[in-house]
């Protein structure tokens, strides 16, 4: 069972409940307040601007607590599954983990499938998959399903017949190369990324015609500015982003070509700027001791045009990146008032622990507090940019650097966030833990690891190892956490019922008050849950919520091993999940589970 922990007692006891929830909404702006997914969810995050908040109030805090499954169907695979159906129209589309196969589920006859299409994934890119063999998710548009397959696939199917309209190859698994983002759909173009930054891959980012899946522009993360996109508009709002292929520069020699730096996590976007955001992995090699300098462009937040793929800024969160700090979070479009002024912005909770609220024009750090335990660092300079760095908390190849917080894992890993305009809130899936380091020399081979890194994990500071987080991104405080055994693998939603969804590697999906954090219901499901809720009106009008379960052998270490135990059992080329599996934490027994699932809930 979770314990709620408040920032603000007082304030927590004079909320007036879902009352005033609602009648906050009804005064926000109206760009803010509109940031919400209807009766479908046709793209990852319910809302372009990657908010996750669902305008169905149906289900409130009143009446959730009542809440019955309507039901439940296999996804005939198994491994972690990581993202989240859509559902347009009187359909809903589950993506599942590799070998990728997309499920037309009928929600006319609960349960029972319309059509299944198979895209014929290559094997091999089971075989280099970091960090286990997942998908995050599909986006619609145009009439189209469109998502990543896990060896470097894009695909678009037909959302009515199932049959495939397109396909187009985007990189080689051979050298490393896989994709597991969900993409975004943006002006008719289809935006993704690639992953691997653990093999050396070299980070980028593409637009496909949304029509044929034609390259209209493609952006590396490294190299010099021609490749990166950079050009006379692109203004970073620091003096140590500005500069002249940074790129290349800040690495020694060639290795920015293996500087990794990918885009596998989350993208945004801001229509009224045409601005959209991602964050970048870790700069190729664990091993900071081999690439001095800043490493540009990885662990950083880049703003571009989605029509032309320019970079407009960029901001490096965390220079010299030497504890696998990849920036990959969401950053959550929404218009706050900060310093008493309205502004534009965007939140973003990064691996390193601080939370950042950014101006989503230019960039520039309006808030940058500690979300969890950070050691690493005092504070970011929000004159310079720069993270006060703890030096002898700095890795380097030779010795042992103790209790690191957080771990690679990060405070916050990729399971995404929601935000609230009913409470101003971001609910962030969370994890407290900390680790030994050491990093360790490496030799590049295409297609093979290449970190150079070992580590320990450490018991938990105060004996719990994940929150869901209630954030304060215009101050910078947290309002409440809800603390768990175990760390916070799902993402989160948000509801106008002011409530807020997520589930634990312990089984239970959870429903909590959006405004104190108390749980109002939770229900134990057959395998652990690292997938990402979401809310949709069914048929019959009412509402429905929907979360996966199914955990593989990464974040499944926390919890006894995979379920269902059929996925694999190695650890990948990653040294995360064998630090994981020595730490011998468990949930407690799992039923028998032959297949991961979908479970959807209703009221009686």
């Amino acid at each position: 069972m979770g314990a709620i922990r408040f920032a603000c007692e007082a304030e927590a006891r004079s909320s007036s409940g879902l009352a005033a929830a609602v009648l906050a909404v009804l005064l926000l702006p109206v760009t803010a307040a509109a940031q919400g997914a209807g009766g479908e969810w046709t793209t990852p995050s319910g809302t372009v601007q990657g908010t996750r908040f669902s305008e169905l109030s149906q289900i409130n805090s009143a009446n959730v607590a009542s809440l019955v499954e309507e039901f439940s169907a296999p996804t005939n695979a198994v491994a972690s599954h990581e993202g989240q159906p859509l559902v347009i129209g009187r359909t809903m589309y589950v993506v599942t983990p590799f070998p990728n196969k997309l499920i037309a589920f009928d929600l006319d006859s609960p349960g029972s499938v319309r059509w299944t299409y198979t895209p014929g994934a290559d094997v091999y890119a089971h075989g280099v998959a970091c960090c286990d063999t997942v998908n995050r998710g599909a986006a619609y548009g145009d009439g189209k399903i469109v998502y990543n397959v896990l060896d470097t696939t894009t695909v678009a199917v037909d959302a009515v017949t199932g049959k495939e309209v397109w396909r187009v190859k985007l990189g080689d698994p051979h050298r490393g190369e896989t994709m597991t983002m969900s993409p975004l759909i943006i002006n008719g173009k289809v935006l993704v990324g690639n992953s691997g930054a653990e093999l050396g891959v070299r980070g980028w980012v593409q637009a496909l015609n949304l029509k044929n899946g034609k390259t209209i522009w493609k952006a590396y993360n490294t190299g010099p500015d021609a490749e990166v996109l950079i050009g006379p508009n692109f203004k970073p709002h620091y003096a140590k982003d500005q500069g002249t292929d940074l790129g290349v520069t800040t690495w020694p020699g060639t290795l920015w070509q293996q500087g990794g730096s990918t885009a596998w996590g989350w993208f945004t976007y801001d229509p009224t700027l045409n601005l959209f955001y991602y964050g970048t992995a870790n700069p190729g090699v664990w091993n900071p001791s081999m690439r001095k300098g800043d490493n540009k462009w990885g662990a950083s937040i880049f703003a571009r045009n989605p029509d032309t793929g320019e970079a407009v800024w960029a901001y490096q969160l965390t220079p010299h990146d030497g504890w696998d700090y990849d920036a990959i979070s969401e950053s959550i479009v929404a218009d706050l008032k900060i310093g008493g002024f309205p502004r534009r912005v965007l939140m973003h909770v990064d691996k390193n622990g601080f939370g950042y609220t950014l101006d989503a024009k230019t960039g520039e750090v309006l808030v940058a507090e500690k979300v969890g335990l950070a050691t690493w660092a005092q504070k970011v300079d929000r004159t310079t940019g720069e993270p006060k760095v703890i030096s002898e908390m700095r890795p380097h190849q030779g010795r042992i650097t103790e209790n690191i917080c957080p771990t690679p894992l990060g405070v916050k890993e990729f399971a995404p966030s929601a935000f609230s305009p009913l409470t101003g809130l971001q609910y962030v899936p969370a994890i407290n833990a900390c680790n030994n380091f050491e990093p360790l020399k490496a030799l590049y081979i295409a297609g093979t690891p290449f970190m150079g890194a070992d580590l320990e994990f450490l018991p938990p500071p105060g004996g719990y190892m994940g929150e869901l987080v209630a954030w304060n991104a215009a101050k910078g405080e947290r309002a409440w956490s809800v603390t768990e055994t175990l760390p916070v693998y799902s993402g989160v939603l948000a509801t106008a019922g002011n409530l807020v969804f997520y589930g634990t590697l312990e089984r239970w999906f959870k429903a909590v008050d959006a405004t104190t954090g108390s749980v109002i219901f939770q229900t134990q499901l057959e395998c652990p849950i690292v997938g990402n809720p979401i809310a949709y009106s069914a048929p019959d009008g009412t509402q429905r919520i929907a979360v996966y379960t199914g955990v593989g052998y990464l974040a499944g270490g926390f919890a006894g091993g995979p379920c269902p135990a059929a996925a694999q059992q190695g650890h990948g080329p990653s040294p995360l999940a064998a630090a994981v599996a020595k730490l011998k934490t468990n949930a407690g027994p799992k039923p028998d589970a032959e297949s991961g699932m979908v479970h959807v809930f209703k009221l009686p």
